[in-house]
């Protein structure tokens, strides 16, 4: 400073005298400093201390504790006295609100009111207060016990007596049970020890338990390898208790353990609709501890079982106490009786899923029923199936089965009626006779010259499945002039491609795909209960893309689920209803608290009269004036009224997947009219395997059992070969990937 003023005068002399000065060094003084002091906030601290209480986060929670309560107790714990109340409460979450702050320059208290929500007790509330100190310029919580409650003051502990509540069972619609509480005997066999000329009764009594056929046990024994078990199911021991003490004189030969816990009867009867429960496991104990449960508890995993967990498994009871550090009882801070979980009734007769189930014992696949004027899931079946007591480990059989079960590379537990997405084949031409109808392009009277060839697009032959029978009999002959109802009969490829491509070239590239929108394809149905993937539908980008839409394949991708439901609407007048597999929730008083209604979810964009071609058409593939329907060989003398639609879907591998879709119009009181779709993977054609097993699934449903048997079978539900029948109808693979019907 000194220098700076004597520069200053120095300056302001020479200016004065204008005597020249000689340059002298120049100084620049510094911004001057500006000197705060701010103090954090004490509620805010305190609010992210209850932050992460309520997100379970004790590492953050120790981190903002002052020294002196740091070393009093060590993170882990902390964490584990946190851990306990969480745990023995049942805590769902905690909920703080600061009641009143006193700060100080170093030193702050805070008060505050802590609600824990108990999963058991409810709510409990307490008033607390909380000391902070500023330590290194942040304030700290000087934490000790009585913080998370007045009653832990002094390592003091909680403990909760839990009561699990009754597991509410499911029924079909006619109040028979399909998974309930019960006393179980797991049945089975030890080939070594059975003596097949001397088993008879013994084989007459497995049967009458098990609804496995004496014959074909014995052909499993026959078969069996040395040291062998076989595992036959389980069975209630109320069915015929007389019968499970027999089986007691047969020694070795036979297990017969009875058990006490969750049933599936008839060892899954809709397994894929009720899923299964299991036990808790380790992983999962702590998030189900805070919902109340007991570890020794069974929880549902899939289907109805995993969807209906809260309904079912009831409202759990139980008792919270406060015990002191050496285990005796210092007070009791809330009970709760539990409730049992409420009955859940299912839109489907039991026998009728069972034998349904047993259609598709050769194939994997899946037939999806629908009440067609309702959408009511009448039975859902997927192949192969799977028995839901496998996961019960106090049935004797449930390491077997788990086994067969895990290791089965078909993967038995998907459900391939609402999530297995297969191209559609030749039934999606319904889809495709719809939009070219609406079109205006495209009526009734509109024909076409069906040949084994089909040229129209440049360059690129196709073949009609025609030629592929022709190159196998030698005598198969084109269709020839079909009209447009015609050729749905005949299911001609080349008047579909030629549909495709005309839409494409005449700016309606988009028909076919909005019109499979319109049906329900290329998104979920909205099926309650259970899991389902939605399939694919895209707008086709070529020529290419537009033929093979127009005959279901490409990147068309559909669910076994989905064609039923348009199959329905087809047959009902246009309706699209939402499939539904639960008819009542039964409450505790005895009455339904929700009661199946149906639920329309859109109309088909069709005119009436074009429906009805295509109505016509449908039933003319089933009967007709003559045997040019694609299914007229396997329903033929069905003697109930049906209509529907083979199809024959080229697969990513192997052989292609066999389809038939379609609907009954008996217009019976007794039995509703229904909508069947049937898929069986990798199985050929559709008329020679789908259409076979979608009658005999009528026939089930109408005449209460099988009319004729398979071309596959010796007997009913006795396979002969797994050999597709002999038909005119088409085998696949013709020259140009030519598809058939």
């Amino acid at each position: 400073g000194i220098f700076l003023v004597g520069a200053v005068v120095l300056g302001g002399c020479a200016r004065a005298t204008e005597t020249p000065v000689p340059p002298t060094a120049t100084f620049t003084l510094p911004p001057p400093q500006v000197f705060t002091t701010s103090t954090p906030s004490a509620e805010a601290a305190a609010r992210a201390f209850f932050d992460a209480w309520n997100a379970d986060d004790t590492a953050a929670m120790y981190a903002m504790l002052t020294n002196g309560a740091r070393s009093a107790i060590s993170e882990e714990e902390f964490a584990k006295r946190y851990q306990n109340v969480a745990d023995e409460a049942a805590l769902l979450g905690v909920r703080t609100e600061i009641t009143s702050q006193q700060v100080g320059p170093q030193m702050a208290d805070l008060g505050y009111r802590a609600t824990l929500n108990s999963a058991i007790v409810g709510e409990l509330t307490r008033d607390m207060s909380m000391r902070l100190l500023l330590e290194g310029g942040q304030w700290r919580v000087d934490w000790n016990d009585s913080m998370i409650m007045p009653e832990l003051a002094g390592g003091n502990y909680l403990a909760l007596d839990r009561q699990a509540s009754q597991r509410a069972a499911i029924y079909d619609r006619n109040g028979v049970p399909l998974a309930k509480q019960a006393e179980a005997v797991a049945l089975g066999l030890w080939p070594d020890y059975v003596d097949l000329n001397e088993s008879k009764g013994l084989m007459a009594i497995l049967s009458g338990l098990t609804n496995i056929r004496s014959d074909t046990m014995m052909n499993w024994i026959r078969d069996a390898g040395p040291g062998e078990y076989i595992p036959l199911g389980e069975a209630p021991v109320e069915q015929n208790p007389r019968w499970v003490e027999l089986l007691a004189n047969w020694g070795p030969a036979v297990v017969a353990s009875t058990y006490n816990r969750r049933l599936y009867y008839g060892n899954g009867i809709g397994p894929h609709i009720l899923g299964y429960v299991s036990a808790i496991q380790e992983d999962e104990l702590a998030q189900y501890r805070r919902k109340g449960y007991r570890p020794d508890e069974r929880v549902g995993r899939k289907g109805l079982e995993a969807w209906g967990e809260e309904l079912l498994g009831g409202v759990r009871g139980g008792s919270l106490y406060v015990f002191s550090p050496d285990g005796r009882p210092v007070a009791e801070l809330g009970v709760k009786e539990g409730k049992p979980g409420q009955d859940v009734y299912t839109t489907y007769d039991g026998e009728f899923q069972r034998q349904v189930q047993k259609t598709l014992s050769v194939y994997n696949g899946a037939v999806v029923v629908l009440e067609r004027d309702t959408g009511r899931v009448l039975a859902m079946a997927s192949s192969p199936g799977f028995d839901p007591n496998a996961f019960e480990f106090d049935n004797a059989n449930w390491s077997t089965q788990l086994a067969a079960l895990t290791e089965n590379p078909n993967s038995p537990q998907f459900n391939r009626a609402t999530q297995g997405q297969y191209p559609l084949g030749s039934v999606s031409k319904l889809v495709t006779i719809a939009a070219a109808l609406e079109s205006g392009r495209f009526n009734a009277e509109s024909t076409l010259d069906c040949q084994y060839e089909w040229n129209e697009l440049p360059g690129f032959t196709r073949y009609d499945w025609t030629w592929d029978h022709f190159q196998e009999d030698g005598e198969t002959r084109p269709s020839g002039l079909l009209t447009l109802p015609q050729g749905l009969v005949r299911s001609c490829n080349p008047w579909f491609w030629h549909i495709g491509l005309d839409l494409f070239n005449n700016g309606r590239s988009t028909d076919i795909a909005k019109m499979a929108r319109s049906f329900g394809l290329g998104s979920k149905t909205g099926l309650e209960g259970l899991e389902e993937e939605a399939g694919n539908i895209t707008d086709p980008a070529t020529a290419v893309d537009a033929i093979n839409q127009a005959i279901g394949q490409g990147d068309m991708l559909v669910t076994p689920l989905q064609v039923a439901r348009f199959v329905a609407a087809l047959g009902n007048g246009g309706t699209l209803y939402k499939p539904q597999v639960i008819e009542q929730i039964m409450g505790l008083d005895g009455t339904p608290v929700i009661t199946f209604t149906p639920q329309a979810q859109g109309t088909l964009p069709i005119k009436p009269e074009n429906l009805a071609i295509i109505q016509a058409a449908m039933r003319d593939v089933v009967v007709g004036n003559s045997p040019r329907g694609t299914a007229w060989k396997p329903l033929n003398g069905l003697n109930i009224l049906v209509a529907g639609k083979t199809g024959t879907a080229t697969a990513p591998a192997g052989e292609p997947h066999a389809w038939f879709a379609g609907y009954t119009f008996a217009g019976r009181s007794d039995k509703p009219d229904i909508a069947v779709a049937v898929i069986a993977e990798n199985a050929g054609e559709g008329s020679e395997i789908a259409a076979p097993i979608w009658r005999r699934v009528v026939e089930l449903y109408f005449f209460g059992s099988p009319q004729r048997i398979y071309p596959w079978e010796a007997a009913v539900d006795v396979t002969k070969s797994p050999t597709p029948i002999e038909s005119p109808t088409p085998t696949n693979n013709a020259p140009g990937t030519g598809i058939n019907p």
